[in-house]
């Protein structure tokens, strides 16, 4: 509609200025309340506080105030990262609420004071009178008082993708607002879209009471649960601190009351304290899940939360939507049915192929029936396959043409009408529309319909939307009143859908061999969503309705949800209790969805998969995970690439168990034992500096593991530092400080300076720590299949060790600084023969741990 039209009636004078200002100064604007934003400075002072940054910050520190400048800089490198990711990814999820009131506010054309003004939508108020058209978007709840064949998408709102029919009231404007979803309601609601008519209606609520408002104060209500990793890691991390720090006190007072000098009783304190310092743990745990996170991008999904790829691998349902997730979120017609039962589903992708004549003559009639330039998804969906397979004769004609008479949807008679100028004084209406009511139009009997009711129900079933379709012919200058005037003949039938997307079928089974049940939850009608969930692969007969969901308490909810795998005409906060009723029974849950309705479900869910591409931005900026190409597989592959993430993490925290073994007990052992110190600062600095790299590297990138998508999804209560794989990493380093230790015995034996037995006691060390690398490369294979699997990482951490080795004996200036002595090559050949020492006898014992680190899941 103009902005310039005629003016409204008399009756229709809508607010004046006074009121208008009365009604915003006591109600406020049309838009979502401003939340108590967390700024970035505010949150950077949050980050500051978590103990695992404080460790890598303090930790720096230690270096920088022991001269090791290089050390230091990685270390608070490290720390300066973690902070600049985390305020990025915390002040993106700040912009929920931002995107909703965006959605909320478009422009909206009212009646004040009896003339039609454009306004922004934030100004209108209740009891503003808004007039809508074809392709506006609805500023505000409102109740209709005028209505012209309007019809509506609430997708956003229900995700039923099909539009619904409006009615204007009889009784005027309501506070009493009925839901979203369902055909022939006088109620219109912010955020959905006018596709086709058009009608005046009165505002009657606005901002947060509108149903997108509750939406969205659902959401900010909503607290995303702590990554279960970093509460781990930080336990563990206090437990190291303590220890470690008791140790190191221990060692300072034992090193100065049994040797006199309490100087170098502090330097053998802080050196112990060094080589307890668990500073890998959050530095590995960054570095994995930022690596994590570029991997998962590589598969096209887009990881917003790093963390949550923690949570992947132990998904154990999937709640996915219909609408635009599992279907395509367009509508197309499958099914064209004449009148004596003959079926043809079309391809229109076959471009080449004609229709046969008689179903050809039915799209043609349904084309002519259709809106000339479409809103409405059927009608596109018509144009659409008529393009595709009518002959250009038809399709060409019809280019610019405008019916010359129209009828429109009435609530006694549920078809439209077109009817279009043949020449020579004739014309042809075309006509569609409920089944029913186009039987009525061509005036069928009793018998015929008869006929006709099996046919509809059985396509109604298959979870198609039907239509029927009839043509007439009419000679003169006067067009009837009602369509009802015509003389119609019935042509067919026609069911549209809007289709499964190509890959879901196989996805789901990849999901079910995963051990992760995948369930529906969808605004539409249950006969559509349970053919939709055939075609996908998910058993449909246990359907639990909208309805029959309200009536339930909570426990009942929590034991229906246990085998239920369909749920239909859900409404938004029942999404919600469906999610939080799988949590409470322990599971974890993974939700998919695109529309602003799924936003709280998202929100709430372990994990929430938002469709990045017909997603609207307040599903991408609640949900932590985005699919960039709206495939439903790629959740496939992500789930594979996060338990890939999970398994290589695991390995990268066992062999940091095993390597602290060693480095502390080459710290305490010359103490206990009386020996002078080997290690000082500067070698367990260099030992740190090679932990990092070979941890953040070699392990995170690591193939997967071959029964990866075999297994069960692990125990959502199986710590990451299970007693496992703890008492794992300490039998391994145990073995490794054994022969480290014999190492250095038999350099005592052979009367070798002590700057000898210190390097070859380092070297030895150094050699041991790469066999735990091979041993930890995989749990479920041997030594010599992990050692077929190529890696470049490994090579080149290889390469790199052995080059610093060789610098550390063959440059005076780095001998000088670890105050090493000359080595022989028979030196060299024992330590290396204690390395694979260790690492033959790690491999006879690692099958009989396999099972325990695995948690009984391999």
């Amino acid at each position: 509609m103009s902005d310039t039209a005629s003016p409204p009636p008399a009756a229709l004078r809508g607010l004046d200025a006074a009121a208008v200002r009365a009604r915003q100064a006591a109600e406020g604007f049309n838009e979502l309340p401003r939340p108590d934003r967390r700024t970035p400075f505010r949150i950077v002072l949050e980050v500051l506080r978590e103990p695992m940054l404080a460790l890598l910050i303090g930790g720096g520190v230690v270096y920088l105030a022991l001269g090791d400048l290089k050390e230091a800089l990685i270390l608070l490198c490290f720390a300066s990262l973690s902070v600049v990711i985390t305020v990025v990814q915390e002040t993106r999820t700040e912009r929920v609420l931002e995107a909703l009131r965006d959605l909320t506010s478009p422009r909206a054309l009212v009646i004040r004071g009896g003339a039609r003004q454009r306004i922004a939508g934030r100004e209108v108020v209740r009891g503003d009178l808004i007039v809508l058209s074809e392709g506006d978007r609805v500023p505000a709840d409102a109740a209709l008082l005028q209505s012209q064949d309007m019809q509506t998408d609430e997708s956003l709102l229900t995700g039923e993708s099909v539009p619904v029919r409006k009615l204007a009231t009889a009784d005027g404007a309501s506070s009493e607002i009925h839901r979203p979803g369902g055909d022939d309601l006088p109620y219109v609601f912010s955020g959905s879209l006018v596709v086709r008519g058009a009608g005046v209606a009165e505002v009657v609520a606005i901002g947060a009471h509108s149903e997108i408002g509750k939406i969205g104060q659902s959401l900010g209500a909503l607290k995303t649960e702590a990554p279960r990793l970093q509460a781990q890691t930080r336990r563990l991390v206090r437990v190291f601190g303590i220890v470690g720090g008791a140790v190191s006190l221990l060692a300072v007072v034992l090193y100065g009351t049994l040797r006199g000098s309490w100087l170098d009783a502090v330097l053998a304190g802080i050196t112990i304290g060094m080589s307890m310092l668990p500073e890998e743990f959050p530095v590995v745990l960054t570095v994995f899940m930022a690596m994590g996170a570029w991997r998962i991008s590589q598969a096209r999904v887009l990881t917003r939360r790093a963390a949550s790829i923690e949570t992947l691998g132990s998904a154990t349902v999937l709640c996915t939507d219909k609408t635009g997730t599992l279907t395509k979120n367009k509508m197309s017609i499958v099914e064209l049915r004449l009148p004596d039962g003959a079926a043809l589903r079309p391809d229109a992708s076959a471009t080449t192929v004609a229709l046969p004549a008689a179903f050809s003559g039915l799209l043609q009639a349904g084309v002519l029936a259709a809106a000339p330039d479409p809103f409405d998804p059927m009608d596109v969906a018509f144009h659409e396959l008529g393009k595709a397979t009518l002959p250009a004769s038809f399709t060409q004609r019809q280019i610019g043409r405008k019916p010359v008479q129209s009828y429109g949807l009435r609530p006694d008679l549920l078809a439209m009408s077109q009817g279009w100028d043949g020449g020579d004084g004739h014309s042809v209406v075309a006509a569609k529309g409920a089944p029913e009511a186009i039987a009525t139009l061509c005036r069928l009997d009793d018998a015929q319909r008869a006929r006709l009711a099996p046919q509809i129900d059985a396509m109604a079933e298959a979870g198609l939307r039907v239509l029927g379709v009839a043509r007439a012919a009419f000679t003169g200058e006067q067009w009837p009143a009602s369509q009802r005037d015509f003389d119609f003949e019935f042509l067919g039938l026609v069911g549209l859908a809007d289709p499964l997307r190509d890959a879901v079928p196989a996805a789901v089974k990849d999901c079910r061999s995963a051990g992760i049940r995948v369930v529906m939850i969808t605004g539409d009608y249950p006969a559509t969503a349970r053919a939709i969930a055939r075609s996908a692969g998910l058993a449909a007969d246990d359907c639990v309705s909208g309805d029959a969901l309200a009536r339930m308490d909570d426990a009942a909810l929590a034991a229906r949800v246990r085998s239920a795998t369909v749920f239909a005409r859900i409404m938004p906060e029942q999404k919600l209790r469906i999610v939080e009723a799988l949590k409470a029974d322990g599971e974890i849950v993974a939700m998919t969805g695109d529309g602003v309705n799924d936003a709280p479900s998202l929100k709430a869910a372990h994990i929430g998969i938002a469709m990045g591409g017909r997603g609207t931005d307040v599903a991408r900026e609640a949900s932590s995970i985005v699919l960039l190409d709206d495939d439903f597989a790629s959740i496939v592959r992500a789930v594979r690439l996060g338990r890939r993430i999970y398994d290589n993490l695991r390995k990268a925290m066992g062999f940091i168990f095993a390597v602290h073994v060693p480095i502390a007990g080459l710290a305490l052992f010359p103490l206990l034992f009386g020996y002078p110190i080997l290690l000082g600062p500067i070698h367990i600095a260099f030992l740190e500096m090679i932990i990092d790299p070979v941890c953040s590297l070699v392990f995170e990138a690591e193939t997967e593991e071959k029964d990866v998508m075999q297994r069960p999804p692990r125990d959502p209560e199986q710590p990451l530092f299970s007693g496992a794989l703890i008492g794992w990493g300490l039998l391994q380093g145990a073995l490794a400080l054994a022969l480290v230790i014999g190492v250095f015995a038999i350099g005592q034996s052979r009367g070798m300076p002590e700057t000898e037995i210190r390097a070859l006691t380092f070297f030895a060390l150094v050699l041991s720590i790469v066999g735990l690398i091979l041993v930890n490369r995989s749990f479920s294979s041997s030594l010599w299949e992990a050692l077929r699997r190529p890696s470049l990482t490994l090579v080149a951490v290889l390469v790199l060790v052995v080059s610093v080795l060789s610098l550390s004996l063959l440059w005076p200036a780095a001998r000088e600084l670890f105050k090493f002595g000359p080595l022989h090559p028979d030196d060299l050949a024992l330590t290396l023969g204690a390395a694979v020492t260790m690492l033959i006898g790690l491999e006879l014992i690692k099958p009989l741990w396999r099972d325990r680190i695995h948690g009984g899941v391999r």
